[in-house]
Order: structure tokens, then C-alpha cells, then sequence
């Protein structure tokens, strides 16, 4: 039997929620404070048609704010013009250059805006898992930051011995299975178990990823029982439906399927296009800092110091810290300190 719970964790400038999964973080909700709420998974706005591509069958819409949606036109819609007001909800967010997909819900009025508000990450929260209650605190916060890191990992172990390895391509998801040093006298049975755990383990990390898309598992060994390994695929993406699919086992031994794509991954939100952290999610880890150490040393006068960009990232975030814990606290440009290792000592 698997047991969900939820943990919220309100920070300055960015709220993060987690569900964990027997006990390892299965989803990372992210919002900052800078997120174009009409550009948000669930929200409605009023958009303007930019343009119509009869062709492809797609309209562009223009939302208030962020890149163009797109909207799939069905032979079944009416027939939208260029400039010609809508109603539209978010059925997917933009990621990496494309625009947010779109679901029309009928004609608009005037200029493009939000309409609705998408649901709150406690209001996620409560989706996944209702009859959990929701931790707060420096529980939730510490969970977020484990959440964090291992979204952004590549290699996952697997219970009884091997690994799996996730890599996010341009085309597609690779997932790698290697039984590593998995122990037992029967290899075809250690090969077997190998693959249900790196199942298990592959969809639990794409959630947590964010990821979706085309994702194409290289599975250990040969000879796959496919009956066996597709069922065992279809329970371990149960929670990704509507939308997943599945094809058969090739003779290659890989296994292809399609996971909707819903909300932006983690690494689009935490990773620039190198994918190196941006100097937005070092300040906000710094502000972290800075605001644990600011609790546990009352009264101590405390700086934040960390490379040039970090810092000015960070700025605008310092009144909300002075204002809880007074004038005691301060950031330092230090160019000499890496990139990634901000630090806060006393002053």
C-alpha cells in the first residue's frame, strides 16, 4: 500500500509544495513571486488572436503577459480571426520556447487579461493527496530543499541494487537501466526485478522532474516478458493519466511511451539555458539561509555574501528579512566567492 503526504513550505519570494511517495518526493510545485499568473497550469484569461496558421491548424494567442498559447483548431471550432477576442484556459504551461497550450472556452471581451486565478499549490496539494494534512514549517522546508536537489539528479538507485539514469534530450526522455552490481544466482529473475523498480522509480522521478513528453526506457537484459513489463508500466504512470500511452517492447528491448506535459519542469524553473542555476535561484537559496541562521542567532547581526548576480538578485528580497528581523542582517557582492556557494556568517 502506497502513503502519500503533502508539505507546504512559504518562503520569501517563492512558495514550494511536495508530495512525497513512501516517503521519496514524488511532485515539486514551484511559484515565484515574479510567475505571470495568466501564464499559470489552470488559469482562464482573455486572449487576443494573433495569428491563425490554417495550415498547421494552430492560432497564437496573445495572454497579457509571456510568450504567445497555442490553441489546436479542430474542424469542429468556429472559425477564429486574426485579432478576434477569447476565452482560454492553460492546459499545459510554456517551457523552453513554447508557448503555453491552450483550451478554448468561447469569445471574449476586451483586452487580454487574466480572468480566473489557477489553483493554489495548497489547492494542488489537496488534489493529490486529500486526506493528507499538510506539513508546514522547518519539516516542509527541509523536504522542499531534498525535493529540489534530486529533481535535479540524473541517477537514481533502485531497491535491491542497480541504478536508473533520466536525461532530458531535445526529441525525448532517455531512461537507462543497469543492474549494476544487483546480486542473485538467477539472472534472468535479478534482470526482471530490475526493470519493475526502474519503472516504479523512472515515473515516480518524472513527476517529481516535471518532465513529459516522448520517453523511451532502455531496458536491462532480453528476452522481456512485454505482457508482463507493460502492465507493470501502466500501474507505476497510473497517476500521470488522462493522456499516458504506451507502445510495444521493440526488439531493441526499449519500451516507448508518451506522458502528457502539464507545468513547466524544475529544471525551467531553476536552470538557465546551460543548464547552470540561475542567479534568481541562488538569491532565493541565500535568502533561506540568511533567514534560518537570522532565527537561530537572535539578535546576531548576520551578511549574505555571494557573487555580484547573486546579490542583485537577491536585493529585493532583503526588506521582507529587516522587516521580521530588524536591521541586523545585510548582503555582500563578494566576486571572489563561487558562483554557487553563497554563504552567511556574522558581520
Amino acid at each position: 500500500m502506497t502513503e502519500r503526504r503533502t508539505y507546504l513550505d512559504v518562503g520569501v519570494g517563492e512558495t514550494r509544495g511536495v508530495v512525497t511517495l513512501d516517503g521519496r518526493p514524488e511532485r515539486l510545485l514551484i511559484r515565484r513571486d515574479g510567475d505571470l499568473a495568466c501564464q499559470a497550469l489552470g488559469a482562464e484569461a482573455v486572449g487576443r488572436v494573433r495569428k491563425v496558421e490554417r495550415q498547421l491548424a494552430l492560432a497564437f494567442v496573445e495572454l497579457g503577459g509571456g510568450p504567445d498559447g497555442v490553441l489546436n483548431l479542430r474542424p469542429d471550432m468556429e472559425r477564429l480571426v486574426e485579432g478576434q477576442a477569447v476565452r482560454v484556459e492553460i492546459r499545459s504551461e510554456a517551457r523552453a520556447g513554447k508557448g503555453a497550450s491552450l483550451r478554448l472556452i468561447g469569445e471574449g471581451e476586451g483586452p487580454p487579461r487574466l480572468v480566473t486565478p489557477a489553483p493554489t499549490i495548497e489547492d494542488e496539494l489537496a488534489g493529490v493527496a486529500s486526506r493528507a494534512e499538510v506539513v508546514t514549517g522547518g519539516v516542509a522546508r527541509a523536504t522542499a530543499d531534498t525535493a529540489e536537489a534530486e529533481a535535479l539528479e540524473t541517477v537514481f538507485p533502485l531497491s535491491g541494487g542497480g541504478t536508473v539514469a533520466i536525461e532530458a534530450t531535445r526529441a525525448l526522455i532517455a531512461v537507462d537501466v543497469d543492474l549494476g552490481d544487483r546480486g542473485g544466482s538467477d539472472a534472468k529473475r535479478a534482470t526482471r526485478a530490475a526493470n519493475f523498480a526502474a519503472l516504479t522509480t523512472a515515473a515516480r522521478v518524472l513527476r517529481l522532474k516535471g518532465e513529459g513528453g516522448l520517453v523511451v526506457i532502455d531496458l536491462a537484459g532480453r528476452g522481456h516478458d512485454g505482457p508482463a513489463l507493460i502492465s507493470g508500466a501502466r500501474l507505476a504512470f497510473g497517476p500521470d493519466n488522462p493522456g499516458v500511452a504506451f507502445g510495444p517492447i521493440s526488439r531493441f528491448g526499449t519500451l516507448e511511451l508518451t506522458v502528457p506535459r502539464r507545468r513547466r519542469s524544475v529544471a525551467d524553473h531553476l536552470l538557465d539555458a546551460a543548464g547552470q542555476p540561475t542567479a534568481l535561484t541562488l538569491a532565493l537559496r541565500l535568502v533561506r539561509k540568511l533567514e534560518r541562521e537570522a532565527t537561530a542567532d537572535p539578535g546576531g547581526r548576520l551578511e549574505g555574501r555571494a557573487a555580484p548576480d547573486v546579490v542583485e538578485a537577491a536585493q529585493p528580497y532583503l526588506k521582507a528579512l529587516t522587516d521580521r528581523f530588524g536591521g541586523r542582517l545585510a548582503l555582500v557582492s563578494d566576486p571572489a566567492r563561487p558562483r554557487e556557494d553563497p554563504e552567511v556568517r556574522p558581520q
